[in-house]
């Protein structure tokens, strides 16, 4: 299955649309503001008159080079091009302030390959059988998997839960714009017929990521590389015989990570981080330095691409915002991820599978042949950039459908973005809460017209109600404090005196 997934994406120019999109996925994960999410939405739009094998190589290469790019910033900026590279700050800017830009930038590249690599494997042994599990999940199941996605994403995103549930919720608030699935209703419409067609899914991510990031950008001070000479950027075989064990935990943690919804490449990039600095036998030299540490960060960031896809492949839940787009476009493409691409087309998995190998091996002879060039993208000024961004964004929301009622809704869309940042809101529950509200949506609509109303089914199901219970344990877990003080009487009290 896999050589026959190599077969039918090495067609039509394959490797020149690999070669020019991981370029573009790296050169906007460098350029400090412009995200991975910000990358796929926009390459999203330029994808329609591709077939779909071809789109989804595309936006594959873009998400995989995106990731692994905001590292380049990171180690000669300290400024991390994508919140999945802060991480990587901690070590590698101090190494490239020690003259080791070449080797941390190295380091990078070999982690970042590694992890992918890993996450890759992960997504092929496993996805297969449990998209054949997924089968058992009905519409009262999905209805709870969309739930809990919004819900882990709201408590486990970072900062306030309660601003992540605010979030994840403002998300549902605008996927029920327009007319429900069974009857047509519109609701939230107001008498418009624009609003009662529903608010797109595109313009509104490209206006939450792209527009609000270049309202923001317009206030940044200017940045300057650390060094303009660059040492060996080949990476030591000494460091993977070294720091093989942490290879694997981070990769590990990293696909795992990337398969709950909507925790995301920064999650995994910390978490990963944090576990080989408690493991290390030289934990002095975190933050100081550290091979080891930066070598932790790339790979469990990696890691988390191919783990993000699984979700979306099975169960039609994104891992992370980056997914969340990758599966819209997928939809808008006519390809239908979740519980039945196992049977429809079992070979899909496997051309992901192909486009992430690809995507990876063009990542690494990238990350070893382009450091100065990618040097000289980064000192273009953001007061050039920021315009041709808000260019391609405009374009690309009006692309979609034609409709000048698109372009409102991504200027719209961006302002709230950029207010919801202001007040330190996290972007991925929203994301999250958008993609996942036509899913939940539907769910319970199907579920209470074939119950007849009666909502017994989506607690008393087997499935349905460990989901239930996860997603009632997730919220409550989020609320500090709480746990503690309804575990507290279970506790052993000591014997007095």
């Amino acid at each position: 299955m896999l050589g026959a997934g190599f077969a039918h994406v090495l067609q039509g120019g394959a490797i020149f649309h690999a070669l020019w999109a991981v370029l573009i996925g790296i050169v906007v994960g460098a350029l400090p503001g412009l995200t991975a999410t910000m990358g796929v939405a926009l390459l999203t739009t330029l994808t329609f008159s591709m077939g779909p094998n071809v789109a989804m190589l595309v936006l594959v290469c873009v998400y995989v080079g995106a990731i692994y790019g905001g590292s380049r910033s990171a180690i000669l900026l300290n400024i991390p091009g994508t919140p999945a590279s802060a991480a990587s700050t901690l070590d590698g800017y101090p190494l490239a302030r020690q003259g080791l830009a070449g080797r941390a930038m190295g380091i990078s590249t070999l982690g970042s390959w590694l992890g992918t690599l890993f996450g890759t494997m992960i997504l092929a042994l496993f996805a297969p059988s449990f998209g054949e599990f997924a089968l058992q999940f009905g519409s009262y199941e999905m209805f709870w998997v969309a739930l809990f996605g919004i819900v882990i994403a709201g408590s486990l995103s970072g900062g306030d839960p309660l601003k992540g549930y605010i979030a994840g919720f403002l998300g549902l608030l605008v996927a029920t714009v327009g007319q429900e699935a069974n009857h047509a209703y519109p609701r939230f419409a107001f008498g418009n017929t624009d609003l009662a067609g529903g608010l797109g899914l595109l313009p509104v991510l490209v206006g939450v990521f792209g527009v609000a990031e270049v309202l923001n950008s317009m206030r940044g001070p200017a940045v300057k590389a650390v060094s303009s000479k660059m040492d060996s950027v080949i990476p030591h075989i000494r460091d993977v015989t070294q720091y093989w064990r942490t290879i694997l935990r981070s990769g590990g943690l990293g696909t795992f990570i990337g398969a709950m919804p909507g925790l995301g490449e920064d999650i995994a990039a910390w978490t990963s981080y944090a576990a080989a600095k408690r493991a290390s036998a030289e934990k002095e030299k975190f933050g100081k330095g550290s091979v080891e540490g930066l070598m932790a960060a790339e790979t469990g960031e990696s890691a988390c691409v191919p783990g993000a896809i699984i979700p979306v492949l099975t169960l039609a839940v994104p891992g992370s915002a980056p997914a969340a787009v990758l599966m819209a476009a997928m939809m808008i493409h006519g390809l239908n991820p979740g519980p039945m691409l196992a049977i429809t087309a079992p070979e899909f998995i496997y051309q992901i599978v192909a486009m992430l190998i690809i995507a990876d091996m063009v990542k690494l002879v990238y990350g070893l042949v382009l450091v100065r060039p990618l040097l000289w993208v980064l000192l273009i000024p953001r007061a050039r950039l920021m315009p041709i961004v808000f260019v391609l964004c405009t374009v690309g929301a009006f692309a979609i459908t034609s409709r000048l009622f698109d372009i409102w809704v991504m200027l719209g869309a961006g302002l709230v973005g950029f207010i919801l940042r202001e007040l330190r809101f996290s972007m991925a529950p929203l994301v999250l809460g958008i993609v996942l509200g036509d899913l939940l949506d539907k769910n319970l609509l199907r579920g209470l017209t074939l119950s007849g109303g009666d909502l017994t089914p989506f607690f008393t199901r087997p499935i349905s109600a460990v989901l239930c219970a996860l997603t009632i344990f997730a919220a409550l877990w989020s609320v500090p404090g709480l746990m503690g003080r309804l575990l507290a009487p279970f506790r052993r009290r000591p014997a007095p005196g």
